[in-house]
């Protein structure tokens, strides 16, 4: 008899668990939906499809450097940047530390590499003016596209 009867409750509290697991997915499962849609909204409205230009037209391709074939320089100093005013009424800065690769391998590496030492004031007032014309917001938003307006 106890036997039984621990049956019949162990059934009843899996037909329970059923049906709540049931319930839990279909309100789970239009919740996600929602939320894509909110991120979706949210990608379109920033435009954040990396695949695809401002233009419309595909992306050129880039070429692939090896790593032997590439030299690091390095602009030792830490640059502090003041950002351009968002409105806040608070000044906002961006620190940067700089370094770029250059191909060993390219026709014009002789000519450039060498005028590197000379030309750091250049390259970093070059990297001022351009991370200088961005927000807080901005900058935070768009690191890729600072780095190439740099470039």
């Amino acid at each position: 008899m106890k036997k039984n009867l621990m049956s019949v409750i162990i059934l009843a509290l899996v037909a329970v668990n059923v049906v709540l697991t049931g319930i839990i997915m279909f309100s789970t499962v239009s919740a996600n939906r929602k939320t894509i849609a909110l991120v979706d909204d949210i990608a379109a409205i920033l435009n954040l499809e990396l695949e695809s230009t401002a233009s419309g037209e595909e992306a050129p391709e880039e070429q692939v450097v090896l790593p032997e074939n590439s030299e690091v320089y390095d602009i030792a100093d830490a640059m502090t940047v003041a950002l351009k005013s968002s409105g806040d009424g608070k000044d906002h800065f961006a620190m940067c530390s700089v370094s770029f690769s250059i191909n060993t391998q390219h026709d014009d590496y002789k000519t450039y590499q060498p005028m590197l030492a000379s030309k750091e004031s250049k390259i970093k007032s070059e990297i001022i003016e351009v991370v200088g014309s961005y927000t807080k917001e901005e900058a935070q938003a768009d690191v890729h596209g600072i780095e190439k307006r740099i470039l």
